[in-house]
Parts: C-alpha cells; structure tokens; sequence
C-alpha cells in the first residue's frame, strides 16, 4: 500500500517532550498539594486533551481540576526546563517526505497555542498541509481529529497512515479507519504497542524512514 498522507502524533513521536511532560505533571500535582502521579500512569494521558488528561490523572481531585489544568500550562512554560528536542531524524524524515510530494499533517493532544509554539521555535510550520489540536476537535482516541483532516485533504481513510507513540494514537486511527504505525521512543512500551492492530512497531525515526521511503510504502512520484 502507498500512501498520499502521512499524519503525526507530535509528543513522543517528532518531539522528545514526553520526559517534559511527565515532570511538569508532577510539578502541578504538587503545586495544587494533590496525588503525584507515577512516571506510567503520567505517561498514559499523554496524547488526551488537557482538561480529559487531568479528569483521568486526578480522579480523586475534583476541586482541583481547574487549577491542576492552569498550573500544568504555568510550569510548562515557565518553571520546567526538560528540553524538549526533536527526535534525531525527524528533519530528515520530513524533508524527504515533503520531497516526496506526500501530504504531511500532525494530530496532536497540545493546545494550538502549545503546537504554534512548539513548530515555530522548530521551524517545522512549513512541512505540514494541516494541523488538529486538542482545542478544536474531540479528544482522542476519538477519531475527530483524523476525521478532520482527511475532510480537508480530501483523502479517503485508506490512503492515510498514523504514526504515534501512544495507545491513544492507535486507536484514534482505528477507529478512523486509518492504518498506523507504533514507535517506542514515547509514550508507550513495545509490549503495548505490539497488542495493538498497528501495521508495525519502531524504535526510531530513522527506521520509519526506511520504512516509509525505502520499503515503498509512500510513492516517490506521488503528488
């Protein structure tokens, strides 16, 4: 199968935030003096829109949903200095990508303002037809998101592919009916991922490059 659209989860699958995003739950927790989270059940929500994220995280802390969910984007932005790099390879991959012609798109559980942060401070704007943020479609797994995009590329679901790092994104894709593909350097183990219907599971960038471009799942000549 070759496929004319490629969509990224952005946390744990082009950038390396997930470390970020764990510390910088804990933070608030103790900020707000409500349960800290383990590093796995933090990592879980990652990919859920933020105010489903705390909802899930906090379950115990009602009252202080709100201000759990202020002082995440307070510490996010201004007390954690996690980097948050992008993944080696990811250039790379999306420069060969964009060479390639194929529709490059980015579903994401980061609020808009976060990803215009985030792409901007990259440079990563220009690869991308399209992007769905967490604030302007149901937060995954719900299909919403992809859903949205394929409406504005006028793609068919077959000829899309997901690529994330959580169990959020393979199942955002199946429920759309779009293919997926797996990778272990975010959120989720390979044991988790391999339970999935992903097409795939990979360790790394560089090997959804090759299996991308090398292997000929996206048509070099597709426009």
């Amino acid at each position: 199968m070759q496929y004319k659209l490629v969509i990224f989860d952005w946390d744990g699958t082009l950038m390396d935030s997930v470390p970020k995003i764990v510390n910088v739950l804990k933070l608030a927790a103790k900020h707000c003096d409500a349960t800290i989270p383990t590093d796995e059940d933090a990592k879980s929500i990652i990919g859920l829109s933020l105010p489903t994220a705390v909802a899930k995280l906090f379950p115990n802390d009602e009252d202080k949903w709100e201000a759990l969910a202020q002082a995440y984007k307070t510490v996010y932005k201004e007390g954690d200095d996690t980097p948050t790099p992008l993944f080696t390879g990811a250039n790379d991959l999306l420069d060969s990508l964009a060479a390639s012609q194929v529709q490059l798109a980015v579903a994401t559980g980061k609020s808009r303002t976060g990803l215009n942060r985030l792409m901007a401070e990259t440079s990563t704007e220009e690869y991308f037809v399209t992007t769905k943020t967490a604030d302007e479609a149901q937060s995954k797994p719900n299909p919403d998101m992809l859903n949205q995009i394929l409406a504005i590329t006028g793609m068919a679901a077959e000829d899309a592919i997901m690529i994330g790092d959580s169990l959020l994104d393979i199942e955002m894709a199946k429920q759309a009916g779009v293919a997926a593909v797996g990778l272990t350097h975010g959120a989720a183990t390979r044991a988790a991922l391999e339970k999935t219907q992903a097409l795939t599971v990979l360790d790394n960038l560089t090997e959804l490059h090759t299996f991308l471009l090398a292997e000929q799942h996206i048509d070099v000549k597709a426009s």
